[in-house]
């Protein structure tokens, strides 16, 4: 090899990891039985983190939510200064889940981290075990730095089974597989080692090995003494006194155990409930899977439902909605507690008007099952209660008559929520979903024209749950419609200081840095946007156009062509194209483009002003002419197409015409200086022929 490239090593087994590689750099695991979710990424985390806690506070700030969730145990020298209504609500006020994204945020968070961090303060290799029987957390989170960071910094060498990595249930965006067949290197097995055989070491190792003799030689000792021995090591582990390992190690040995329907179920439901908290859905249908195994809903209902809810929730944030509702539809059949009925009939109308496929959602039927949760909650004996699940129920019938087409009876339906809850609960209760509340009221109100009254509502929620970044990237959207766009880009900065990356927040700052002239901070954003998301086809779009505008050509051509690899069927990138031709002096090949992009999109004025432009450059007048005609028909408000329609008719002698068009292109620049120009003189010649 004659460069530095990150590693791909199979290995026969775990422990076929040569010496000359665990020697020199750091081995972390990523097997999922370890910590759970981020095995791997919080046992980096937690490596490096407070070394440059010490020396670059302020670097650490900046990541803090991403290295939080990462690996908890830093919160003892990691201030937490971005919680927010949701991150703070205790369990039985949540009523608000993480994005099925947020994993990926935080991989990309993790990436911006090691890509910003002095020379020295990282190894410069790293070697990871296990990847194959990694969590999508981590399988994503490797992948994305595979992708992302530089080997001639920061290598690599990601050690797996022989055999592929295994698929996951749901499809990642960035799938570990197609990541380390791109962007590694992969090395020949080494020679198989001669397995050890110690039963009490490998118990003691949480497991981790999976060849079939130290299986072979587990499965042969006494059933009681292994539950013992899986015991101690619980035990163990509790007094190391580090959370995580309530996530992934602990779970597996008191499933394993002697008590697995006790303690086992204990840890169990721990688990759950933390990795629900904080988005990592697939642990969560993991552990609700486990925990159904042990307990139903005649011999502990409680745990039976929490672990079976908990299951449907995450299901349906993987967008795996049928899963999802068969069982809720088991809950139904199985249980005849009003609570469960209720809840079910809410959630499944969730199902049908947010989370099902295109064909298959219904929001008559979502209508159906909410109305049915209503009606049970409005029996509900303490008032408290009442009023809120009222509330909460009322509000999801709010987003079902937005889909059904009526925003007023979603307007109302919010409103009475708010009513209830205040009239019904101490101000201190349930704010999250009083905030809730408040923001589907003010998108609501935003979507009716009331936009005024829209941005008070998000002024409002920002002021009692200010860290909550989509409140600022809503906002800003409101602003720059009302013309705000300092006060826009003030909350896009806000977004993003708050959240791990997410690629729309830089699109938006990018849209609006453009706007008032910043085309440098338009530039970065984009860069951002396409290393955050390399398939973002718009992204590339407005590069390129922001690329040429400024005359790099090749950099802006790098763009389309990469973007036309991706989608050869996108109009604006052949426009584009177009653009580039005429850089080059190729007019034909211009006409060409231009042609292309108006089959994909007949009614893309840019592709008709822009071939009628060409077409006069070639002397086409006809041509260019019946273009113009075009565009202004389908935008008869275009100043650019009327200016340029009204030169083609002064040319063809046409000058009346072209006196009309002048006159509506200075009504709507009547400060340009190239049209006053021309209206003046095209006034003179028609005044000359009258």
């Amino acid at each position: 090899m004659t460069a530095r490239t990150h590693l791909w090593l199979p290995l026969h087994r775990r422990d076929d990891l040569p010496q000359s590689i665990t020697a020199d750099h750091p081995v972390w695991s990523a097997h999922r039985r370890l910590r759970g979710p981020y095995t791997f990424g919080g046992t980096l985390a937690r490596a490096i983190v407070p070394a440059v806690q010490r020396e670059h506070a302020e670097l650490v700030a900046l990541h803090e939510v991403t290295l939080l969730t990462l690996a908890p145990e830093l919160r003892e020298t990691v201030p937490a200064t971005k919680e927010t209504l949701t991150s703070l609500a205790v369990p039985s006020e949540r009523t608000r889940f993480y994005s099925r994204l947020r994993t990926l945020r935080l991989a990309h968070g993790l990436a911006a981290f090691l890509r910003d961090l002095p020379d020295d303060t990282t190894p410069s290799t790293i070697v990871i075990r296990d990847a194959h029987h990694a969590d999508q957390t981590d399988a994503e989170l490797i992948a994305v730095l595979l992708r992302r960071l530089d080997p001639e910094r920061l290598r690599l060498i990601v050690c797996t089974g022989l055999e592929p990595v295994a698929d996951f249930e749901t499809e990642s965006p960035e799938p570990l597989p197609d990541a380390l067949a791109e962007h590694t290197t992969r090395l020949d097995p080494p020679s198989s080692s001669t397995p050890v055989i110690d039963v009490p070491r490998f118990v003691a190792d949480d497991c981790l090995d999976d060849g079939p003799e130290i299986l072979a030689a587990y499965e042969s000792v006494d059933a009681g003494e292994r539950a013992a021995m899986h015991d101690a090591r619980a035990e163990a582990l509790l007094v190391d006194g580090e959370f995580t390992h309530r996530v992934g190690a602990i779970p597996f040995h008191r499933e394993h155990g002697t008590d697995p329907k006790g303690a086992g179920v204990a840890a169990l439901r721990e688990a759950l409930d933390h990795c629900i908290d904080v988005g990592f859905y697939e642990a969560t249908v993991d552990l609700g899977r486990r925990g159904r195994r042990y307990v139903s809903a005649v011999d502990d209902s409680e745990q039976w439902w929490a672990f079976t809810t908990k299951m449907t929730t995450s299901l349906a944030a993987l967008a795996r909605a049928s899963e999802s509702e068969a069982l809720y539809n088991d809950a139904r059949a199985t249980s005849i507690s009003p609570s469960v009925h209720q809840q079910a009939a809410y959630a499944t109308a969730m199902l049908y008007t947010r989370h099902h496929e295109d064909d298959t959602r219904d929001d008559l039927m979502a209508k159906a099952w909410i109305n049915q949760a209503i009606a049970i909650a409005s029996l509900l004996p303490d008032e408290a209660d009442r009023a809120f699940h009222s509330a909460f129920y009322r509000n999801g019938l709010a987003l079902i008559e937005l889909h059904l087409g009526d925003p007023q009876a979603a307007l109302d339906l919010v409103e009475d929520g708010l009513s209830r809850l205040d009239n019904a609960l101490a101000a201190d209760r349930h704010a999250l979903h009083r905030s809730v509340l408040r923001y589907n009221r003010a998108q609501v109100l935003g979507g009716l024209g009331r936009v005024e009254e829209a941005l008070a509502d998000y002024d409002a929620v920002i002021d009692v749950d200010p860290n909550y970044p989509e409140y600022h990237f809503d906002r800003a959207a409101l602003l720059r419609r009302l013309g705000r766009e300092v006060e826009a880009l003030a909350d896009y900065d806000e977004a993003i200081r708050l959240s791990p990356p997410f690629p729309e927040a830089y699109f938006n700052r990018s849209v609006t840095r453009a706007a008032i002239g910043d085309v440098d901070g338009a530039l970065d954003d984009l860069n951002e946007v396409i290393v955050l998301e390399p398939g973002n086809v718009v992204a590339r779009v407005n590069r390129a156009e922001l690329l040429l505008e400024r005359g790099e050509s090749d950099s802006a051509e790098n763009d389309v062509r990469h973007g036309l690899s991706l989608v050869d069927g996108n109009a604006e990138l052949h426009v584009l194209a177009g653009h580039l031709a005429r850089e080059r002096g190729d007019d034909r090949a211009a006409i060409d483009a231009y042609t292309t992009a108006l089959t994909i999109d007949v009614e893309l004025t840019a592709a008709l002003t822009a071939r009628a432009e060409t077409h006069y450059a070639l002397g086409d007048l006809d041509a260019s002419i019946a273009d113009l005609d075009a565009a202004i028909e389908l935008d008869s408000g275009s100043v650019v197409a009327r200016f340029n329609r009204a030169v083609v008719a002064m040319d063809l002698g046409r000058h009346g015409d072209a006196l009309t068009d002048l006159e509506e292109a200075a009504k709507g620049a009547p400060d340009d200086p190239d049209i006053t120009q021309r209206l003046a003189d095209c006034r003179e010649t028609v005044g000359a022929v009258s």
